[in-house]
């Protein structure tokens, strides 16, 4: 309730108005009275000071100054509640602007401090108005008396209205924080808003451009279609959803629409993509099949010129890069089927699992391959790699000596346990067959082993060191 709402205001605001316009038209007559009748009239007031009962009590002398003392207390206390009406109209502006936005415990007290701030004015509004009612500063018999009760009784109502307005001011100036955050807050919604409704436009516009060129893109739709609650949510204003879900919302739209647009946009491009990457996979399923035939033949040499344990393993590889190839074939041919029906995630799904099964049947059968010719090498000449696997021991051996007499435990022990593991790989190789796929491993694990320890000794330096 604002301070124009008290009670009874209707009658205290007619009387009010009544006074104010009274006074603007004693003021008017003043002015526009042509100067012979102002003189006129000046030469018959005092003859009406000597006549009998017609003469006013209060006119001239002291009398006459109470009046106008009790009309200034008057003008004062109108003017006092113009300014904490006008006050309290703004503040509740700023209030409705922070409950827009803002429902944190410290919002709700600011509601709470408004609220009792309200009553306040109330009372001291119902104070005035009172007093307006009660004195007709008017009338042509005012008593001097009564006009100074009613200079003393608007002067106090002055006094109160003024003292509230500088609580609301104080209160006012305490809101600085809350509003300027709801205000940016608000600040940012109608862009927000619009920024979302162009995402979705433009969004649509590059759906029907793509539907043009002959691709349904019937997900994008779907994906679309489902924007169009948020959109209508939109549509109603912060007013019923609030200002800070709206704002999620919008944020939510802009990124969900412009995601359509983009693969919108990019659709005719994925399509000759995925046309691209079918007849590549398939030439490569095609060349697997040619490859594949050959690994029998290099399991056999393998078998006829070394031990079971250095080709075992690779047994199965023929018969499950067959297995392979014939999944990826027929993943394929799903794949083209999806293309052809414009289901385009799950073509693109598809030939991620075709191409999955080409690369590990392409490992197998390499493997096989790179078998035969790394043994093919260490029988030939074994020291190769035994020089290799030393020298990458000695080097470890020097890094952990650097700047020490001794070096530490944690880098020696396994430095020292490598060396007897190479002693003890090399040793494997005397006999008549010896294994030389099991003294490859061994190396190559000997090696890491110095890797991990070099690795280990930089970091705890390069630590040292920052």
């Amino acid at each position: 309730m604002t301070a124009r709402d008290a009670r009874p205001h209707d009658k205290a605001r007619a009387t009010a108005v009544r006074g104010v316009r009274g006074d603007v038209r004693s003021v008017l007559a003043l002015v526009l009275v042509p100067l012979p009748l102002f003189a006129a009239v000046a030469a018959v007031l005092p003859a009406a000071f000597a006549g009998g009962g017609g003469t006013r009590r209060w006119f001239g002398g002291r009398g006459e100054s109470q009046r106008a003392d009790a009309q200034a207390a008057k003008d004062a206390a109108a003017a006092a509640f113009y300014e904490l009406d006008t006050a309290q109209r703004d503040l509740r502006i700023s209030i409705e602007t922070i409950t827009a936005v803002d429902s944190s415990p410290e919002a709700r007290r600011a509601v709470e401090g408004f609220a009792a701030l309200g009553r306040r004015i109330d009372e001291v509004s119902h104070a005035y108005i009172t007093a307006v009612d009660a004195h007709d500063l008017d009338r042509d018999d005012l008593d001097v008396s009564v006009a100074a009760q009613a200079r003393t009784q608007l002067t106090r109502a002055k006094d109160e209205l003024v003292r509230v307005k500088g609580e609301l001011d104080r209160f006012e100036q305490g809101l600085g924080t809350l509003l300027d955050k709801a205000e940016t807050q608000l600040a940012r919604l109608a862009p927000a808003v619009e920024r979302a409704r162009q995402a979705l436009l433009s969004a649509s516009n590059a759906l029907d451009s793509v539907r043009g060129s002959g691709l349904r893109a019937d997900d994008l739709a779907a994906r679309l279609a489902r924007l169009a609650p948020e959109l209508t949510k939109l549509n109603e204003g912060a007013g019923r959803h609030g200002v800070p879900e709206t704002l999620q919302r919008a944020d939510r739209v802009l990124r969900d629409a412009e995601a359509v647009r983009t693969e919108a946009e990019r659709l005719p491009e994925r399509a000759a993509e995925i046309d691209k990457r079918l007849v590549s996979l398939r030439t490569r399923a095609q060349a697997l099949t040619t490859r594949s035939a050959q690994v029998e033949p290099v399991l056999s040499e393998l078998r006829r010129r070394f031990t079971a344990a250095c080709w075992q393993d690779l047994q199965p590889v023929p018969e499950q890069a067959a297995v392979s190839v014939r999944q990826a074939e027929e993943k394929l041919r799903e794949a083209g089927k999806a293309r052809e029906e414009q289901r385009w995630p799950d073509a693109t799904a598809l030939l991620g699992t075709v191409r999955a099964l080409l690369n590990s049947t392409d490992e197998a059968v390499s493997a096989a391959g790179d078998r035969l010719r790394r043994l093919n090498a260490v029988a030939k000449d074994p020291q190769e790699e035994i020089e290799r696997t030393r020298f990458a021991i000695r080097d470890a051996q020097r890094l952990a000596m650097t700047g020490r007499n001794t070096p530490d435990p944690r880098h020696a022990r396994p430095l020292d346990d490598s060396v007897a593991r190479l002693e003890r790989a090399v040793a494997g190789l005397e006999g008549r067959h010896p294994d030389y796929w099991h003294f490859l491993t061994e190396t190559e694990a000997v090696r890491r082993t110095v890797q991990r320890v070099v690795d280990q000794i930089r970091e705890e330096r390069g630590a040292g060191a920052a």
